[in-house]
């Protein structure tokens, strides 16, 4: 039986004490200033025990220990080591100051709302969705626990504007062409196989020579290499993909695997050791030269020894990748396929990020013609 009744603390303060049990049947009580407070929490708490949802305060924990737990379970199940930095990177600089303290089963859809609205004056909108993100599977680890009842990030809206979207930043068919004319030889494999396939630098880096086939002109996307140069599996299912490739591209890397660095993982874009490239410097060493070497610059605010100023490249590696997307769209490949060939693990993923590539207006005028002319035959 659930009651509210005023006490009186040794200390002399009046309190207004609920006494219930939760749904194993043990006996819990909770006190408030305030009358008001305690039949809204008895009311709460009533409809949580129902639903065996309840966690009293008593058996919750802080946001601090469900960190430490979730930290520890993604430890035990193997996950990457950038992985688990970014992990806690979002618990260390953004979660534990603002929430540590605070125990979850206190914490609420506003209070996290109010988080998540803090977070934004400082942090761009995309880390506060991956801080939420965090946040989230820290209140679902301590749901298997039985330390929370309810996940109250689930709740919590980010506001869009479209001038928030960000512009993707890749070469034009002009600075693209410059860049593949001013590849030395000796790189013109890597940077052709990124222009025309759209992988990811960190798959590139990981790529070995029994994933390419060269007669039948198909790389089998398999894996990656993280930014410690540790080879894995690609994050998601759809990362793992087929991918064709150009002649052109066939021609390079046909020419270029008797002279292709050998080592232990018979990487197709090795170090001269033949061990995993650092993603450093595929771009201080190739990508960012050839940049500069073809026009492809911006000027920075530094001089040089005869007074001319200091050319920057304009692009990272991750350009390529957005300008084989937009080519294999401009080619009137479908949404479908080229979330396929760009390894997204959803078809939203694609049109967030590419959308605005697709060719909407001329197919909506094509299709008004199409009416128009099946209408008009029939008259």
């Amino acid at each position: 039986m659930a009651t509210i009744r005023k006490r009186t603390l040794p200390s002399g303060k009046s309190v207004w004490q609920c006494d219930y049990r939760d749904g194993s049947g043990a006996r819990r009580s909770k006190q408030f200033g305030l009358k008001k407070d305690a039949d809204a929490f008895l009311s709460k708490a009533r409809h949580e025990v129902g639903q065996g949802t309840h966690v009293a305060d008593s058996q919750s924990v802080t946001v601090n220990e469900a960190c430490k737990l979730w930290i520890e379970r993604a430890t035990n199940e193997g996950l990457e080591r950038s992985t688990l930095d970014q992990y806690r990177q979002h618990s260390d600089l953004h979660i534990k100051p603002m929430l540590g303290a605070q125990k979850l089963s206190r914490l609420n859809g506003p209070a996290v709302q109010k988080f998540a609205d803090d977070l934004a004056k400082t942090l761009s909108k995309a880390m506060v969705k991956k801080v939420l993100s965090s946040l989230s599977s820290i209140f679902a680890e301590a749901q298997r626990h039985g330390y929370s009842a309810i996940n109250p990030v689930k709740t919590v809206k980010m506001r869009t504007n479209k001038r928030d979207v960000k512009k993707i930043e890749m070469p034009t068919k002009a600075e693209l062409s410059a860049i593949l004319k001013a590849t030395p030889e000796q790189h013109k494999p890597l940077i052709w196989t990124a222009a025309f396939t759209g992988m990811r630098a960190s798959e590139l880096r990981g790529l070995s020579w029994d994933d390419v086939d060269l007669d039948a002109a198909v790389i089998h996307v398999k894996r990656r290499a993280d930014k410690y140069n540790n080879i894995s599996f690609p994050k998601s299912a759809a990362g793992t993909r087929d991918i064709p490739i150009a002649p052109s591209v066939v021609a390079l890397l046909k020419a270029w695997k008797p002279q292709c660095p050998k080592g232990e993982l018979n990487l197709v874009f090795p170090t001269g050791a033949g061990n995993v490239e650092n993603h450093g410097n595929l771009l201080s060493r190739i990508f960012w030269p050839i940049q500069i070497a073809a026009g492809v610059s911006v000027k920075t605010k530094e001089v040089d020894q005869n007074g001319d100023p200091v050319m920057d490249a304009k692009y990272s590696l991750h350009a390529l990748r957005h300008a084989a997307a937009s080519l294999f769209i401009e080619q009137g490949m479908k949404p479908k396929r080229i979330q396929v060939l760009m390894g997204h693990s959803s078809i939203q993923m694609t049109f967030d990020t590419y959308g605005k590539l697709f060719p909407d207006e001329d197919d909506d005028a094509s299709a008004v013609l199409a009416i128009e002319n099946r209408l008009l035959s029939t008259s």
